[in-house]
């Protein structure tokens, strides 16, 4: 890293603690923390930026040099939401460092075939079950130094301006996704139908595998923080009083994050015997569960997901019923996250369409009277060209907050 590089970053960290240190991000923090602990005052709202392919939305780096461009990245990414859209993602003066730990399920690599964009085909790496000899134990690696070194780091460079702390993000578990990648969709349902008795082993030891990853975590005193600015897939913030705690943190003392997008086509009841024990088994480690991704969660909440004991979140996605879930959550506590349908500001127009994406927050507004309420832009890849769609979709948002929200 040249000096230049290093100046630079050094005035960017001291750009951001000034930015948190307003009133406004202060008073944004707080929200954000009676929001999770159960005491939320208002909705809060945030668009996702990671997806939108536009040029000039994202923070745009002037170092050269691979290490100095990551970590200008990091700090640039803090504060784009409030220059760019305006929302709740909230600017704090602290720099979160934890280590990079990994599990690789049953030690198998999946296949891809990429085409052009984003997608791409997987070429199944497990064909059948008609035998479990390929359900290996799966990999893992720890790097117990690894916020220690980043601590010493990262604190050399800018720890008299930002406080450098150890903390992380929601771990992260979405073993359907991990198998469709290993299995294909089609293989994975065929294998439920053919071989039901090897699924379920198969899942058991899936389950068994990620409960023995998250606890070496614990045991090995890898952990740390989760309950500031810390990421929550998908699209929150881990922010709470609840959680803070003095010395070692435990699997209690953190945020878990878990979605099942790939099995909205089973019934609920085989949802519930042959995928829900190996979620429910694996979530009932974390402190706080946020669920959901895209799937409707309304099928599967009855009989399964309201049995979660400790769900603070649950997605609401564009294809979920949300009258439905309304009146499932109401007085539970359990945030009613919105996604809403990202056609409106990602669409095929150039201008937003106020008064139909309006009716269509007024929809929310109604149906999660009664919960804490989240509103979560998500999946947003195109503006055509009109970068300022996303802070006019904000400010409807919050002027329907005012209008039509009861609380």
């Amino acid at each position: 890293m040249e000096k230049w590089e290093r100046d630079w970053i050094r005035d960017l960290a001291r750009k951001k603690l000034e930015m948190a240190n307003s009133p406004e991000q202060k008073e944004l923090a707080r929200l954000w923390t009676v929001h999770n602990d159960g005491k939320s005052e208002r909705p809060m709202v945030h668009f996702e930026m990671g997806t939108v392919m536009e040029d000039g939305f994202h923070y745009t780096c002037r170092c050269t040099s691979e290490d100095a461009r990551r970590i200008e990245a990091d700090l640039g990414r803090t504060m784009q939401n409030q220059i760019m859209v305006g929302d709740d993602c909230c600017v704090t003066g602290d720099f979160y460092v934890c280590s990079n730990s990994w599990m690789k399920l049953f030690d198998l690599t999946p296949d891809r075939t990429y085409i052009s964009g984003i997608g791409y085909h997987i070429n199944p790496v497990i064909e059948n079950l008609d035998t479990l000899d390929i359900i290996r134990p799966s990999a893992m690696g720890f790097d117990e130094d690894g916020a220690d070194r980043a601590l010493e780091y990262y604190g050399d460079l800018f720890g008299d301006i930002l406080e450098v702390k150890k903390g992380q993000g929601s771990l992260y578990c979405v073993p359907t996704n991990t198998l469709v990648h290993l299995m294909t969709m089609e293989n994975m349902f065929v294998e439920m139908c053919d071989n039901p008795e090897n699924f379920a082993e198969m899942m058991n030891r899936l389950a068994d595998d990620y409960c023995t990853y998250y606890t070496e975590l614990e045991k090995r005193k890898i952990l740390t923080p989760c309950c500031g600015n810390n990421p929550v897939q998908q699209g929150s913030f881990a922010f709470s009083d609840e959680m803070k705690k003095e010395g070692e943190i435990t699997l209690k003392d953190v945020w878990g994050f878990m979605d099942s997008q790939e099995t909205v086509d089973i019934s609920p009841q085989m949802f519930h015997e042959m995928i829900f024990p190996a979620y429910k088994k694996i979530s009932s480690l974390f402190g706080r569960l946020a669920y959901g991704c895209c799937e409707p969660v309304h099928p599967f909440w009855e009989k399964s997901l309201s049995t979660l004991e400790n769900l603070r979140r649950i997605s609401i996605s564009p294809w979920c019923d949300e009258d439905y879930m309304g009146a499932a959550l109401r007085g539970k506590g359990i945030i009613y996250q919105r996604k809403p349908s990202p056609l409106y500001i990602g669409g095929t127009y150039r201008e937003l369409e106020e008064d139909a994406f309006r009716e269509h927050i007024r929809t929310t507004m109604r149906a999660a009277e009664g919960c804490p309420l989240e509103i979560t832009f998500r999946d947003v890849y195109t503006l055509n060209g009109n970068l300022n769609k996303p802070r006019r979709a904000v400010e409807i948002v919050r002027e329907e907050i005012e209008n039509t929200w009861r609380g």
